[in-house]
């Protein structure tokens, strides 16, 4: 039995020292969202709280899908670099980048160097996405949707070149029978999508899935919980969201910081596999179970 943890959209706060230099292009929009309104949203305490109760579930494997910064300043990488090494070392703790962590050119390039083994894993072609991590009978799969945008847009890219490579894997890892979990940033369901925020290429991923399989897919991005399904290799695949995990209590757009936690098995030769949701409500200071359903 394999315990997954899943985390997103951490957005470490606050902000350090920001130069005037700094806020040219995008980091300037991205400033003044942040000293209007999301600063107030999403916060340093109620992140601190919901990692020592998920740390305190002992998983086997922690999969982090991204946003660890929130405008990719040199020292918010360097401090997500620390924060990574705080939640556990790196054969326990796999990130799939986001969009902020790509937020200008460069950024993704400097938190490859930053985060290390943290965004490694096996690979194909020597590529760096995606990459494998094996767990036992688990094996967490890590896509990159995070490319650098204009402002007021958030979009993530799934090209080509990066499906051919998901394709062989899942094909790979589906012969050898791993129950394999696909990361990526962006919701790659159609339900989602949007012209400002969604993902170009959800077609493409969607068609890799369908085409050879995979059993669960986890994302971030829209700072929600939510489950929806997208078609498979003979079987529905859950695509599973979860909040932000920063996001304190009272804000106006995203639900209260919250994780994941999954109980993966094998059960007379078949997947079993029961997710637990643990996290704030919106009244109340404690943390709680707030579901458990069996995907398998």
């Amino acid at each position: 039995m394999i315990t997954l943890a899943h985390i997103s959209d951490i957005h470490l706060s606050p902000l350090p020292q920001v130069a005037f230099t700094d806020l040219l292009g995008k980091r300037l929009t991205g400033f003044m969202n942040w000293k209007l309104k999301r600063h107030g949203e999403l916060n340093s305490e109620t992140l601190g709280r919901l990692i020592a109760h998920m740390q305190g579930q002992n998983a086997d494997f922690t999969a982090v899908t991204g946003d660890l910064v929130n405008l990719a300043l040199d020292a918010e990488v360097e401090r997500a670099g620390d924060w990574l090494k705080a939640l556990g070392h790196s054969d326990k703790v796999a990130v799939c980048p986001g969009n902020h962590d790509a937020y200008v050119p460069g950024a993704l390039d400097h938190a490859q160097e930053n985060w290390g083994p943290y965004l490694r894993g096996e690979t194909l072609e020597g590529q760096a996405f995606p990459f494998v991590r094996r767990i036992g009978d688990v094996a967490v799969i890590s896509c990159s949707s995070a490319v650098p945008t204009p402002p007021f847009m958030a979009v993530g890219r799934f090209e080509e070149k990066q499906a051919a490579r998901l394709s062989r894997m899942l094909k790979l890892l589906g012969d050898a029978d791993y129950f394999r979990v696909v990361l990526i940033h962006h919701p790659p369901n159609a339900e989602l999508q949007h012209p400002s925020f969604g993902l170009k290429g959800h077609r493409l991923f969607r068609q890799v899935i369908a085409s050879e399989g995979a059993e669960l897919v986890l994302h971030g991005h829209t700072h929600r919980s939510s489950i929806h399904h997208i078609s498979g290799k003979g079987q529905e695949v859950p695509v599973i969201g979860v909040a932000a995990a920063s996001a304190a209590q009272g804000g106006t757009l995203d639900d209260p910081a919250r994780y994941n936690l999954f109980r993966i098995e094998r059960e007379n030769g078949a997947w079993r596999c029961t997710m637990r949701e643990f996290g704030f409500q919106r009244l109340g200071q404690d943390i709680v179970m707030r579901m458990q359903m069996r995907i398998y």
